[in-house]
């Protein structure tokens, strides 16, 4: 006699929604694609953060999963700017004053930027 036998852990794992196996189940479908550029606008504005840094926040571009697109675009903005950067919140922030660069970038990618 096995320890969990007949309990729900001894159980293979089923699908919540069709009862069907893991294995065999239909209904967990892959993500979205992202948004093409050109339906998305970027809100890009400068905060004064703590001890006196500047940081130039980008709002508005939606991602449906804040995954590989937002992680893609940052890298590029990053290279781009010579700084550094970060995820914040379905918001891409990068370390200074690059307002007037980031939206000459964004626009050459597609984006519609807020003046």
């Amino acid at each position: 006699m096995r320890l969990f036998e007949g309990t729900e852990f001894d159980r293979p794992p089923r699908c919540e929604k069709c009862e069907l196996l893991e294995a065999e189940c239909v209904c967990v479908s892959a993500p979205p694609p992202p948004m093409p550029p050109e339906a998305q606008t970027a809100t890009i504005s400068v905060e004064k953060r703590k001890k006196g840094k500047w940081v130039t926040v980008i709002n508005g571009l939606f991602d449906g999963h804040p995954g590989s697109h937002f992680k893609e675009l940052l890298a590029q903005l990053k290279n781009q700017c010579g700084a550094g950067g970060s995820i914040q919140e379905h918001r891409i922030e990068i370390q200074g004053n690059h307002q007037e660069r980031l939206r000459s970038i964004l626009k050459a990618m597609g984006f519609k930027v807020r003046p």
